[in-house]
């Protein structure tokens, strides 16, 4: 490939990216907005079964309909149950947080991807990355807890299982990858998720109205082509390239709090976040730079 090619395919690759956190921060907006009618549960349930069709169409115009089937059923029983925790957990804290405060601490999660890595994958994390993974921790413990005044909220508290929840599915993904399409992993996981938080929201279920169709398409769009452009992002470009332009969620959040609930973040979290997304993009920018051998 030429390098104009190169060149291209990383700007494609970038503004795939900037889209995919745009499409999730709208995304988490329409949950955090049905929040005010429906319980946690019930709202991750409504997301996984609202996106359901939207998949079956995808998977038909692949063509992919023989490779639903072939799947580690453990991995993928293992992160259904991810899945509902740590939507249903993220839900709860965005229902009491901004969504800029929520994501700072979810943030989190690329160095706990880094560090479960070694007893969950047996690789290894270079000096360097610890370092990082220690700053991170610091930025998080900065939004978490600045003064050290008070306790930390079962927000926060939630926001920060929901990001180990994700760290562990996306080591399983890693393994599912090696054996399974990507189509399997998409489908199983909402469909999973779809019966099990409608399952455990059956006792508290409460009706839908008309007046909820418009945000349940909206859900199911944003989460759709959130899905679509961060895979196109990664299939494009490399990974070191487009992993710091997720963190511009962080904006995208910011202005939703802003736009929609008139809300801006204390001081605290801004300062945490920065320390977090520079932590973050070190990491990223360090592991590229390591062997393939080395890489968490």
């Amino acid at each position: 490939m030429s390098h104009d090619a190169k060149n291209d395919n990383k700007r494609r690759g970038i503004l795939m990216m900037l889209l995919a956190c745009l499409f999730f921060s709208l995304m988490d907006a329409v949950m955090k907005r049905l929040t005010a009618d429906f319980p946690p549960m019930q709202v991750t349930a409504l997301r996984a079964m609202s996106s359901l069709p939207l998949i079956l169409l995808y998977v038909h115009w692949r063509g992919a309909w023989s490779s639903l089937w072939r799947v580690r059923w453990a991995l993928h029983l293992l992160r259904i149950g991810l899945g509902v925790l740590m939507l249903a957990l993220f839900i709860y804290a965005i229902k009491r947080l901004p969504l800029t405060e929520a994501y700072a601490i979810f943030y989190i999660s690329p160095f706990a991807i880094a560090a479960l890595s070694i007893p969950l994958l047996g690789e290894r994390v270079a000096r360097a990355s610890w370092i990082a993974i220690g700053v991170g921790l610091l930025g998080v413990l900065v939004v978490l807890k600045p003064t050290g005044a008070g306790m930390v909220s079962l927000a926060g508290l939630a926001i920060l299982a929901a990001a180990l929840c994700y760290a562990v599915s996306a080591i399983s993904v890693r393994l599912l990858s090696r054996t399974d399409s990507a189509e399997s992993m998409v489908w199983w996981s909402m469909a999973g998720i779809a019966v099990l938080a409608g399952l455990l929201a059956l006792p508290e279920w409460a009706p839908l109205e008309r007046r909820h169709l418009l945000p349940l398409a909206a859900l199911a769009v944003t989460g759709f082509f959130g899905q679509l452009t961060i895979t196109e992002a990664f299939r494009i470009a490399p990974a070191a390239t487009v992993t710091p332009f997720e963190y511009s969620a962080l904006a995208w959040a910011l202005g939703l709090d802003v736009l929609i609930w008139q809300v801006v973040p204390e001081l605290r979290v801004f300062i945490g976040a920065a320390i977090i997304v520079a932590s973050g993009i070190y990491l990223a920018r360090h592991e590229a730079g390591l062997p393939e051998s080395e890489r968490p």
